[in-house]
């Protein structure tokens, strides 16, 4: 390839980055808002995190097999059709206002996304010299922290209408008042969605017609891998670590906006432009422990960061005000190291085993489709604040990891999410 079709192609692969983050990053958007505008408890809003995370656990293999037999090239452009189809069915499911046909959009979204993610990082590493692979993925995930970042500032301003009606207020309207204000609701997400489709499909079209080397897989080491997989201790509690980890990350933004309410009384738009500047400090966290790591080892650091976020969380459940939505903020910059460490460390060592032993930590990402389900009816029993001791559970058990490889004193990170 040329110097300039390779640009073309960094940039292209780069996008993706951006697309998954910004697609994933609107689900705490969407929690709040269907959840007023299909009438729904916080335990079935909760389903919005499942049905997408749950695709990364039932599509990751199906999607790999795919890739293997026709390539990364036509596995990217099938992840781009599958997210764009999604986006396009938000139209009709808000026209019918329909709860189920919005999850099965959502789980055509995400499994479009888990294709992106299993073809990206590869593919970033191949385009260009082998010297600066790490430059240019580390490069790319950037843009996933920026997508983190703008997607509940623009979902926060096109999506929310920052009208919520009490119960009271529902009560005093006739049927036909409560439907039209309903259908309002839902109909906000209809253009920002379409709008969205019709940009992933300029992608797939652009990735249709650009040519991209095709990357070779590696070949097998001769011979049978002595030892089960089953029988690497490290490497299931780190998947054990990184499942609740996952959890712990998706509960705290899910359910923001419903916190800032309750706790603060803070009106929704607001409270997503607040959620933006956490995803910042996220971000902004995860290169200053980077940094950090230079000095402290990082089972060390993330046993530090884990402790510091349980304390968080119980500043959070039991105070009010804005200092229990600056706490959650605050959990959201010590999150920043923790998908990499863990995952760095649940596979350190594992040698012909990596490749298996890594399939597993991903697929550990499903705890962001199980433990939302499970604040959800926390906080139906009680309440939203006190639901948050669920993610403060998740992350004594990231606590036990970090302590159990506390003897360790570097990794590689490598991963992102």
């Amino acid at each position: 390839m040329t110097d300039r079709k390779t640009r073309l192609a960094v940039v292209l692969i780069t996008s993706l980055f951006f697309l998954w983050g910004f697609a994933l990053n609107l689900n705490p958007i969407l929690i709040p808002h269907l959840k007023k505008a299909c009438q729904l408890t916080d335990f079935q809003s909760a389903l919005i995190d499942s049905a997408s995370y749950i695709a990364y656990f039932l599509i990751a293999l199906p999607a790999g097999l795919f890739m293997k037999k026709y390539g990364y090239k036509a596995g990217i452009t099938l992840g781009l059709l599958l997210f764009a189809l999604g986006t396009f069915l938000f139209y009709p499911a808000a026209e019918m206002r329909h709860f189920g046909f919005f999850l099965f959009a959502l789980f055509i979204i995400a499994s479009g996304l888990t294709m992106l993610e299993t073809a990206a990082n590869p593919y970033i590493t191949v385009l260009g010299d082998a010297d600066s692979a790490t430059q240019r993925l580390n490069f790319a995930q950037s843009f996933n922290g920026l997508a983190a970042f703008l997607a509940p500032l623009m979902g926060g301003t096109f999506i929310l209408s920052g009208k919520t009606l009490s119960e009271t207020e529902q009560l005093a309207m006739s049927e036909s008042e409560l439907n039209t204000y309903l259908n309002a609701e839902a109909s906000s997400v209809q253009m920002p969605f379409v709008l969205i489709g019709l940009v992933v499909l300029f992608v797939a079209l652009m990735f249709w017609r650009t040519p991209l080397p095709e990357i070779r897989d590696e070949e097998e080491t001769p011979g049978k891998v002595q030892g089960s997989i089953w029988g690497e201790k490290n490497l299931i509690l780190g998947t054990t670590a990184q499942f609740f980890y996952v959890g712990a990350q998706v509960c705290i933004s899910s359910f923001f906006i419903r916190f800032s309410d309750k706790v603060a009384g803070i009106d929704e738009k607001t409270a997503a432009y607040l959620l933006s500047g956490a995803f910042l400090s996220f971000m902004i966290g995860r290169f200053i422990g980077t940094y950090l790591m230079r000095f402290i080892a990082p089972p060390r650091l993330l046993a530090i960061y884990s402790v510091v976020n349980v304390v968080l969380l119980i500043i959070a459940v039991f105070t009010t005000g804005m200092f229990s939505v600056y706490a959650l903020v605050g959990v959201e910059f010590f999150m920043s190291i923790m998908f990499p460490t863990i995952f760095a460390l649940s596979i350190r060592g594992l040698g012909e085993k990596t490749k298996i032993g890594s399939s597993l930590v991903i697929m550990s990402i499903v705890g962001g489709a199980v433990f939302p389900v499970i604040m959800g009816q926390v906080s139906d029993i009680s309440s939203i604040q006190k639901a948050y001791i669920v993610p403060a559970v998740c992350f004594l058990v990231v606590l036990y990891f970090a302590l159990k490889n506390n003897s360790i004193k570097t990794v590689t990170l490598g991963a992102a999410h």
